[in-house]
């Protein structure tokens, strides 16, 4: 059933679609990621880490309403439901208890590092198809890159 009608072709928006629903995915594991290692962290550097961790938490919510609102756009229902995204996700599991500052960091350049190659492939991979679609894939990897770089920067 179509509910909105695509502008799309039926094989570009199986790319398309495909490279949303999975950007979705990560996207809201990485901000799930992020809270559970923003409760759990202890250490030195608590009260910073803790902070960055929510910068993260923010960026991933809203990149993820905005992905979600432009598969709708296009016709395709996104998933975000738990089961849909433990079984898409690319992140590894958040570590359980407390997590030590150092480790935290680890975690999170491991969780932004997965989802960076995984942006950069449907990057490329909706170039052709969607040129907007590449457009918001574009802009939301270098928000990622860029919290990639500063936990990096923390264990430098």
């Amino acid at each position: 059933m179509y509910v909105v009608k695509s502008p799309l072709a039926d094989a570009d928006l199986k790319v398309v679609s495909e490279a949303l629903q999975g950007a979705l995915m990560d996207l809201v594991d990485l901000a799930l990621t992020s809270k559970q290692i923003h409760w759990n962290i202890v250490g030195p550097r608590f009260r910073s880490i803790h902070l960055q961790l929510d910068e993260v938490v923010a960026s991933a919510r809203a990149h993820s309403d905005t992905v979600a609102e432009r598969a709708s756009a296009l016709g395709v229902p996104p998933d975000g439901r738990a089961a849909t995204v433990a079984s898409g996700s690319g992140i590894k599991t958040a570590p359980a208890g407390w997590i030590k500052d150092t480790d935290a960091v680890s975690a999170m350049v491991d969780a932004l590092g997965s989802v960076i190659t995984r942006m950069r492939e449907r990057v490329t991979a909706t170039e052709a198809p969607d040129p907007v679609s590449q457009d918001l894939l574009i802009a939301i990897t270098a928000d990622l890159e860029k919290h990639h770089w500063m936990f990096q920067a923390e264990n430098a």
